[in-house]
């Protein structure tokens, strides 16, 4: 009994899933509950599904593009938290610093989770000729 799906597709079927859901799950914190508080302070999480999407198409999306993809979302998504934490501790925003912090490593870390599925999703099946 294998561990993991053993067919590149299969990998690629749940990394894709994982990056989607993690975007809808962003998507939805935003506009839901709002991570940096009320107001459009949250648009600058927004810039981390489109560096995924751009870079996915841009190669087309290939697994080894992907893994750049999602790692730069994970990365922006970083860049967004720390630009957060600065608006919430300059301007008294009603969130707290503590939840931004969490929400913003919650989210870098899924998408970093999906990155790594996509690296998965390049290797052969084991035990299969590459």
């Amino acid at each position: 009994m294998t561990r993991f799906p053993s067919s590149p597709t299969t990998r690629y079927a749940l990394a894709l899933t994982v990056s989607v859901a993690t975007t809808l799950f962003l998507l939805l914190g935003i506009g839901a509950l709002g991570i940096v508080g009320d107001g459009d302070r949250d648009a600058l999480y927004l810039a981390a599904p489109a560096v995924a999407l751009l870079v996915a198409v841009a190669t087309r999306f290939r697994p080894g593009g992907m893994v750049v993809a999602l790692a730069g979302a994970a990365v922006v998504t970083v860049v967004a938290g720390a630009v957060a934490v600065g608006l919430v501790v300059t301007d008294r925003e009603v969130a707290s610093v503590g939840d931004v912090v969490l929400l913003t490593g919650m989210y870098a870390a899924l998408f970093a989770v999906a990155a790594w599925l996509f690296r998965l999703s390049e290797r052969p099946a084991v035990g299969t000729a590459a």
